[in-house]
């Protein structure tokens, strides 16, 4: 990367997920000189293929270099990847579309912007990046959900789904079938269900595939193993970003920028924010509204093991889905090599009270534990598992504080805090009748995650909200232009900025943002390197296999 006098960088970008991959691929193409911070590493193919049998390649938390994490707060459990791609890398390749409710919510409504109008080419545009076709699986397990929501009245939504996917021929290498010859060749899916592992193969469209390659291509820098503990205004403009390395000590630097992107999700993004304000003092007008508005996508995970000799393994992680009721979002879930999942289902039991709901759990464990122990020890557990995800309009809150740890009371961490509404539920009826309706269906046994049941917990993929748009400082911590209130060129281009409820997986609307974000960043003061955005034509349609 050049050096521009005292800066390092025009813009450096914190985290590359799906925001922060936009970002450092269209600023890089406008001229700017663009440097990606990834706290994770960079995972190979021949990483991600050892990722499969050792969990310390696999899990990313202390001792450990892998890229799957989980995070367990009070009120809610969250999953989610670290590493070059961020999310992208545990990420099953759906890309659905936001309805018009989500659209109509007052929070939306309330920024002046018409966001239908606004987002409709980018969400094109992000569709055509990120490969967007109709899933052309259909497996035992898709025809156990459309039997699922016939017996439940809702056969007319169900469907496949769009997918981020490169279906091709299977396990056929071919040149860069997207971006003209500028990406990088691709195979064809292999349907073998590991979708959620990071694809080793070819074919899912995670971020490495084309916004990072690209931005890369074009000049951006992404430096990975590098995290950032502090930010500080210059005087006169600009940011002091220093960085750290996640698990060796005494590897700090400094970069310096004109400009901040932090697009580090939410966890990321708003733990930084509030060390910034109310640690280290050095982003004091950072809105009080920080950590709140934050949401779980109000989703329950459930589950049906199949009989003995059943193998529905075959086809991308999520291939199909449907609408219980107008509120309410279902998607099967393959789960191949997610062998954690063994010691995380339990009996399916229905309860709006999670106390009593988890005395009934651990008694029915207690009255039967030899059926439970038949269950973790299942032959052939994962082709014979469904996954079942549930969302729901259901607008839940809640906030993240930067507060004393209760196991480490000399640090603060990141804690969640209900606001007064409604917390994300545990226990969603309406994700136990679809359960039991796919076992019916399936003749499988309905199952409810523990920590769901058991925790208490609302378990999601799919956090939202924590430093959302407002009007002002009084209403949410960035402008509609993404800008920090009160610090000048600090953005945020992350799902932190998303103030209402998606009800459907968030990626590619997140991308959209960001496309919509970029567009509308200040040029650079040289537009000599500029180039002409990068666009993909739309990836064929395949005809159902």
């Amino acid at each position: 990367m050049h050096h521009l006098g005292r800066w390092d960088a025009d813009v450096v970008v914190v985290g590359s997920g799906f925001g922060g991959a936009v970002a450092a691929l269209r600023l890089a193409e406008a001229g700017h000189s663009v440097l990606v911070l990834e706290k994770g590493r960079r995972f190979s193919d021949d990483d991600l293929l050892r990722a499969r049998r050792n969990p310390r390649e696999y899990l990313w938390g202390p001792g450990m270099r892998g890229f799957f994490w989980q995070r367990i707060f009070r009120h809610m459990a969250i999953i989610g990847g670290s590493g070059v791609g961020g999310g992208s890398i545990v990420w099953a390749g759906v890309l659905l579309e936001p309805d018009d409710e989500f659209y109509a919510d007052p929070a939306l409504v309330g920024l002046g912007v018409d966001w239908k109008r606004e987002l409709a080419p980018h969400l094109g545009r992000a569709g055509r990046m990120l490969g967007r076709v109709t899933s052309p699986h259909h497996g035992a397990m898709d025809e156990h959900l459309r039997i699922a929501a016939k017996a439940m009245g809702a056969e007319a939504t169900f469907g496949p789904v769009p997918s981020a996917i490169h279906f091709g021929r299977p396990g056929v290498t071919e040149p860069d079938p997207f971006f003209g010859g500028e990406g990088p060749e691709r195979t064809g899916c292999r349907l073998c269900g590991e979708c959620l592992l990071g694809c080793p193969y070819g074919a899912k469209n995670q971020l490495t595939r084309n916004y990072l390659f690209l931005a890369e291509r074009y000049g951006a820098e992404v430096r990975e193993e590098t995290e950032v503990s502090s930010l500080r205004p210059l005087p006169g403009g600009g940011y002091e970003v220093r960085t750290r390395h996640p698990w060796r000590r005494g590897r700090a630097e400094t970069v310096r920028a004109r400009r901040v992107v932090l697009a580090a999700g939410v966890l990321g993004t708003v733990e930084l924010l509030h060390r910034c304000r109310d640690e280290l003092g050095t982003l004091p007008h950072v809105s009080r509204t920080l950590g709140e508005h934050v949401r779980t996508n109000s989703e329950a995970l459930t589950a049906v093991l199949q009989p003995p000799g059943d193998d529905l393994s075959r086809g991308p992680t999520i291939s199909s889905d449907f609408h219980p009721d107008p509120r309410t979002h279902t998607t099967q879930n393959r789960y191949m090599g997610g062998w954690h999942m063994r010691a995380q289902v339990g009996p399916l039991v229905d309860d709006d009270d999670p106390r009593r709901r988890a005395r009934r759990v651990l008694g029915e464990l207690l009255r039967a534990p030899l059926r439970q122990a038949g269950l973790v020890g299942a032959r052939d557990f994962l082709r014979r598992l469904t996954v079942l995800t549930t969302m729901q309009r259901h607008d839940s809150e809640l906030a993240l504080d930067l507060r004393r740890s209760p196991f480490r009371p000399w640090r603060r961490v990141l804690r969640s805090r209900m606001t007064g509404g409604v917390r994300p539920p545990s226990n969603l009826p309406v994700a136990n009748e679809v359960t039991r309706a796919f076992a019916e269906a399936s003749g499988g046994r309905p199952l409810n995650l523990l920590g769901e049941s058991v925790g208490g917990l609302s378990i999601t993929a799919h956090i939202l909200g924590g430093a959302v748009m407002g009007r002002s400082t009084d209403e949410g911590v960035v402008d509609t232009n993404h800008e920090v209130f009160g610090h000048p060129g600090l953005y945020v281009a992350d799902a932190s900025v998303i103030p209402s409820n998606l009800g459907v997986n968030p990626s590619l609307t997140i991308t959209a943002l960001a496309e919509r974000f970029a567009s509308r960043f200040p040029a650079p003061a040289d537009t000599a390197r500029a180039r002409e955005p990068i666009d993909a034509r739309p990836a064929r349609t395949l005809e159902s296999s």
